[in-house]
């Protein structure tokens, strides 16, 4: 991701804390790269327990970050989930949040190469 040379430092707590837990991030980032997947590919992918995903996966619905549609095959409930407009746009602003909280990855890997590390450490006081 670009950033913008004008931009304010973010600072951490700008991050959104509803998509900053880990299970809710998981889930916004399998379903950004994934059309939709039903509640059992989500769990198996993100490994998780069935109370657990379906806790997290409904407060994202809640927040309108993502779409779940349920339908019976069978006798058997399926839910599908999809990632909204709105929670494609909430990741999307996260990611550049944290971007922003970053160093730039270029510049630190130019200044290791440029400045060694500091001499060799000894664990114990020379005897001399």
């Amino acid at each position: 991701m670009a950033r913008k040379a004008s931009a304010a430092r973010a600072v951490p707590n700008q991050l959104e804390p509803l998509i900053h837990e880990r299970l809710r991030l998981g889930i916004l980032s399998v379903l950004v790269v994934q059309e939709s997947l039903t509640f059992t590919e989500l769990r198996d992918l993100l490994r998780t327990t069935d109370g657990n995903l379906s806790v997290q996966a409904r407060r994202l619905e809640e927040a309108g970050y993502i779409v779940c549609t349920k339908k019976f095959v069978g006798r058997k409930p399926k839910s599908t989930y999809r990632l909204s407009a709105a929670g494609r746009r909430a990741l999307e602003e996260y990611l550049e949040t944290l971007s922003s909280l970053l160093p730039d990855a270029e510049a630190l890997r130019h200044a290791r190469a440029a400045a060694p590390l500091r001499g060799a450490v000894h664990p114990l006081p020379s005897a001399g």
